[in-house]
């Protein structure tokens, strides 16, 4: 009997679940993208599109909270979890974005359109980013109590002091800590172990294919 009522409870667990799905989470999956969090449970999952607290102000998530991929990014991603975990074993990856649809990516680009912030945001009319083919991450890390670590910038800043190629003169600047980026560097050397590849104008970024390869090869989540 016991037995009985474990299978029904685990049932009825698996169909709340399925239940609780937004519209957006059984889209990807119908294209065969995988939920992040079930390959691997120690990825942190925490997409900052859901809350307003974002370069836009509002909410672009209304009924998304788990963090899908294309099947080879998403197993890419938990390469580099474990590469990290190599190294500090109580240090995780946090999914700051993942996959995302197209009609967000306009309303993203709408904030953006005509400023000088343009360039941090994909033009739609032009085939949108490696987000809207579930190809690119948004991810930083966090220690053994959640916290991220200083990467000199909050994930979504968009501003000279999130790029890349110009970390070495901010930090004899003062701009950014020595510590900051070192932990930049930490988070690259992970995903680059994983396949991913770093975006120059963003720290937290990382493409698993170039935008050609994207464009010629997968589907774009045109919805």
């Amino acid at each position: 009997m016991r037995k009985i009522l474990t299978l029904v409870l685990g049932f009825l667990l698996v169909s709340l679940s399925a239940l609780a799905q937004g519209t957006l989470a059984k889209k990807m999956q119908a294209m065969g993208y995988l939920n992040l969090k079930t390959l691997d449970s120690t990825l942190v999952i925490d997409l900052m599109y859901t809350r307003a607290d974002n370069f836009t102000g509002v909410v672009l998530y209304e009924d998304l909270t788990e963090a899908y991929l294309y099947p080879t990014a998403a197993r890419a991603v938990v390469k580099a979890q474990q590469a990290l975990h190599k190294i500090h074993p109580d240090y995780n990856l946090k999914i700051c974005d993942a996959s995302r649809p197209m009609s967000v990516q306009k309303k993203m680009y709408d904030v953006v359109r005509g400023t000088p912030k343009n360039i941090y945001v994909s033009n739609p009319a032009n085939g949108g980013g490696l987000h809207n083919y579930g190809l690119a991450v948004d991810v930083t890390i966090v220690d053994k109590n959640g916290k991220e670590l200083d990467m000199g910038t909050k994930v979504d800043h968009l501003g000279k002091e999130a790029h890349i190629n110009t970390e070495a003169a901010m930090v004899q600047a003062g701009t950014i800590s020595a510590q900051a980026k070192k932990n930049r560097e930490l988070l690259r050397q992970v995903m680059r172990e994983a396949g991913y590849k770093p975006l120059q104008s963003e720290w937290w970024h990382f493409n698993f294919v170039t935008r050609a390869e994207a464009k010629a090869k997968y589907k774009v989540l045109n919805f």
